[in-house]
């Protein structure tokens, strides 16, 4: 329950339809896409920054939770308000403040979403690189909040280095503006890319400046099959040696496809593994970039590599990747999807690993995903109770794997609430302690989405 002058205080600065407190709308807002769950006491729907920084102040007086939430896709209980508090709403705040294509940025609110951001950009002929799965539903604001990427970040980086500035509030109320409108910048500690990946534990994000990159003329497909996991792991190393890179570089083990095919049919190939690969760029330099990526994905272990000639083999070459979400679903409704990044170099240790673990855990382990960045999803899928119990016990061992083969323990989920305690095993004491110190200068109260990230 909130405190009645706080109920007051959010009333004088939202409008009726602007604050909730029914439970229906409450537990509407309690979960996100982890299957976690807690009540708030309020949701709000803010409209404009002023709002934001007012609500930040009326929390902070009275020491109540704030936590900030997109579309609640997120994964790892980010969004979920454990202790309570309010839920800021971020999705009427939905509007394209500003797209420039001369300087090659645009300004956004927080509540636009990843894919209404593509369509609006489109018709200047750029786009933002960042496309999670989940671009069609995802908001700008979730996308910054856990630095979620995508295929593309392989050739064109994260949300950290496709964004310029940002407006935010902080824990204590007050509103700032951080980075630059250009894209060189060397003006003091770059807050923008703090604030980035900080799960709302620092500031509430008002405003984004996002880097615009020119779309590319043409892409090509290439789909590679290969005799066991190892040889596409080797490829994906090779491939990623040489000068032409990549735009997509997608992989996927052998018990992925075999769940795939069955589940999206003769489209999918039975194979140890494949690699979907894209190359992007102009039409009179395409031929030569596709010629090097193929060549470097040809070596031991090879059994087919297609190129796509047309619209039409492009999406059926892409069926085993987009087969896998509902095939894994019909296997395990808890399904454990963890997003781990490795080096490059490290990726056939890593897979190798995997595979040992899940026969020595006894659980099923499906592994895929952007592999030109040593960013695999491992997708532990216990089908009862006991696997379940199993499952954590392999997920600390595959955490364990990761870090001594020098990765970290996500690439673009974030650490939310369903890895905190795995923290210290990917970072010092003096580190965490850095962090924590961080937390205190933007929320010295600490209202903002308590009992996330930090162990």
């Amino acid at each position: 329950m909130l405190p009645p002058s706080l109920l007051d205080a959010l009333r004088t600065i939202f409008a009726a339809d602007a604050l909730s407190v029914g439970e229906a709308e409450r537990i509407a807002y309690s979960y996100d896409n982890s299957r976690l769950h807690a009540l708030p006491d309020a949701v709000v729907f803010p409209t404009e920054h002023a709002q934001v920084e007012s609500l930040a102040q009326a929390c902070r007086t009275h020491k109540v939770p704030v936590i900030a939430r997109g579309r609640g896709s997120n994964t790892t209980g980010a969004t979920v308000p454990v202790d309570g508090g309010v839920v800021v709403s971020f999705e009427r705040m939905n509007r394209i403040l500003r797209i420039d294509p001369d300087n090659r940025l645009a300004v956004v609110e927080p509540g636009v979403l990843n894919g209404d951001l593509q369509q609006a950009l489109a018709p200047h002929g750029f786009f933002w690189p960042p496309d999670p799965t989940s671009a069609p539903w995802c908001s700008i604001g979730g996308n910054l909040a856990c630095n979620s990427a995508g295929p593309r970040t392989v050739k064109y980086g994260s949300p950290r280095e496709n964004t310029l500035g940002l407006r935010a509030v902080a824990g204590n109320g007050e509103g700032f503006r951080c980075g630059t409108y250009t894209s060189k910048g060397a003006t003091g500690y770059d807050l923008t890319r703090l604030l980035i990946g900080s799960e709302g534990t620092l500031a509430l994000i008002t405003e984004a400046t996002l880097k615009l990159t020119p779309k590319p003329s043409a892409v090509r497909t290439l789909r590679a099959t290969y005799r066991d996991v190892g040889s596409a792991a080797r490829a994906v190393a090779r491939i990623m040696a040489q000068p032409v890179t990549p735009c997509a570089l997608e992989f996927i083990d052998d018990v992925a496809l075999k769940l795939a095919h069955e589940h999206g049919g003769d489209s999918v190939p039975l194979a140890g593994a494949m690699l979907m690969i894209e190359v992007d760029g102009e039409p009179t330099t395409l031929e030569s970039a596709v010629d090097a990526v193929a060549t470097a994905a040809r070596g031991d272990g090879l059994e087919e590599l297609r190129v796509a000639q047309s619209a039409e083999e492009t999406r059926a070459l892409w069926a085993a990747r987009k087969a896998l979400s509902p095939a894994q679903r019909t296997i395990s409704p808890n399904k454990i999807n963890e997003d781990v990044v490795v080096p490059v170099s490290h990726l056939p240790a890593l897979v190798d690993g995997i595979k040992q673990l899940s026969a020595k855990h006894d659980v099923l382990i499906v592994t895929f995903g952007h592999a030109g960045n040593g960013n695999l999803h491992v997708n532990l899928l216990p089908r009862d109770a006991a696997e379940r119990e199993r499952a954590h016990a392999c997920l600390a061992d595959v955490f364990a794997l990761v870090i001594s083969l020098e990765g970290t323990l996500s690439g673009e989920h974030g650490i939310g609430m369903v890895k905190r305690e795995f923290m210290p095993l990917a970072l010092e004491a003096s580190t965490l302690a850095l962090m924590r110190n961080i937390k205190t200068a933007f929320d010295p109260d600490g209202i903002l989405n308590p009992g996330k990230l930090l162990p």
